[in-house]
């Protein structure tokens, strides 16, 4: 009796283990998003912005040269990312292929001319049956699509979510997770659900950043087509970043969509808009035509002060620490005892700055980091021109309007009154 029950309990110990063996193997419960990817916040372009649907090989490969050509690569951009409308129909297995008049030549050729350049290829795709263009999305064939972006050589993915309904974000989500995890080949996920269901709470485990607000529009301080369809300007877009900063950091990163400078807004507001999303620890994705764009956009683009604030490996994002009617004061704590400080002029008329350092104690709970500029004193530097000084003086400047005052702070220097 006793020896039966021995063989009972094995054979059900067998089965257990088989079971949890089988579920490893099939890679969903336990998989994870690529570790090592976005420990800052990632930069590239992206085609929507400009072109939206307007898309084909020749200008994937000519955004890559210029990429390279203008300096992008040199200043960190490294993602040229393909976004809707690039997709033909699935074949008889089911398999997504391109578009056959847009990318004639596939796009394994495209992703090996990108890589030859040093630099690395995304796509989109959506959780939906169709994406927002009405081309193929990836609901039921997830796993499917994920094997063949592997095959292409694609660095990066982006999921939107048009036509989803009935679906779980979370869910949708994490499936395509695994999905890639499955696939094998280590891919950025970005995904792209608006900021519907709150991802910041669920999605530091499924993807690498979120879209935290609708879809970003050319424009400084607008908002139009309300619903989903909804675009708004830069600083409506900053408003709606309260609350969030705590769900960040590396590997995982609040989105404010793609950058609109070079798109028609002003110098200082493209100024203004890099420095936001730098002082924000979003990803910088360029969203303009490289080909053609301006030097001053292109100056904008690479400002290497700001790109090093965004890129700061510490990865706290920017809290506001003072308002004062149109004039908004920012602060971001940065790796090696450094802080970043912005003043934003939010108003279309200029405002004053005059800023008291011993004032306040600049206090940031979050990365437990203060100052007390009673105490010590800190150089700093103008990362929008060659201006420098240090908070043993008020500081004292004047903002264009939708402008942005932008400062670097290192030290302490010595003890306050030394």
């Amino acid at each position: 009796m006793m020896k039966g029950f021995e063989m009972y309990t094995k054979r059900m110990a067998q089965l257990v283990l088989g079971i949890f063996l089988g579920v490893a193997a099939c890679g969903n419960s336990w998989a994870q998003k690529f570790e090592g990817l976005a420990s800052t916040p990632q930069m590239g372009w992206n085609s929507w912005n400009k072109f939206a649907c307007d898309i084909d090989e020749r200008l994937i490969r000519e955004t890559a040269d210029a990429m390279v050509k203008t300096g992008m690569k040199d200043a960190g951009y490294q993602y040229v990312n393909i976004d809707d409308c690039w997709q033909g129909e699935r074949d008889a297995d089911g398999n997504i292929q391109p578009d056959p008049k847009r990318f004639p030549s596939g796009m394994k050729a495209l992703a090996d001319y990108v890589h030859g350049k040093g630099l690395k290829l995304g796509i989109y795709s959506d959780g939906g049956a169709t994406t927002c263009g009405g081309r193929p999305g990836s609901r039921g064939h997830e796993y499917q699509d994920a094997r063949t972006y592997a095959r292409w050589g694609i660095d990066y993915l982006k999921y939107d979510w048009c036509n989803t309904q009935g679906l779980n974000a979370e869910g949708a989500y994490t499936t395509m997770r695994d999905a890639i995890a499955k696939a094998g080949r280590p891919m950025l996920f970005s995904a792209c659900e608006w900021g519907i269901s709150k991802p910041w709470e669920w999605a530091g485990q499924v993807a690498h950043s979120w879209r935290t607000t609708p879809d970003i529009y050319n424009c400084f301080d607008c908002e139009f087509s309300p619903g989903l369809s909804t675009g708004l300007g830069v600083l409506r877009i900053l408003d709606r970043q309260a609350g969030l900063r705590k769900f960040a950091g590396p590997g995982h990163w609040n989105d404010m969509d793609m950058l609109e400078v070079g798109n028609g807004m002003s110098e200082d507001e493209d100024r203004a808009h890099l420095s936001i999303w730098a002082m924000m620890a979003s990803p910088l994705i360029l969203g303009n035509d490289l080909r053609t764009m301006s030097e001053s956009t292109r100056r904008i683009l690479t400002n290497p002060g700001v790109i090093a604030v965004n890129q700061d490996r510490l990865g706290v994002q920017a809290l506001r620490v003072m308002a004062d009617g149109p004039l908004e004061i920012y602060a971001k704590p940065l790796d090696g005892g450094q802080w970043a400080l912005m003043f934003l002029n939010r108003s279309n008329q200029p405002v004053d700055v005059r800023h008291d350092w011993k004032a306040e104690v600049l206090t940031d709970g979050l990365s437990n980091r203060s100052v007390d500029f009673k105490r010590t004193v800190y150089r700093w530097s103008d990362l929008w021109s060659t201006k420098t000084g240090d908070t043993s003086v008020n500081l004292q400047a004047r903002l264009a309007p939708h402008s942005v005052l932008m400062l670097l702070l290192t030290g302490p220097t010595k003890p306050q009154g030394v």
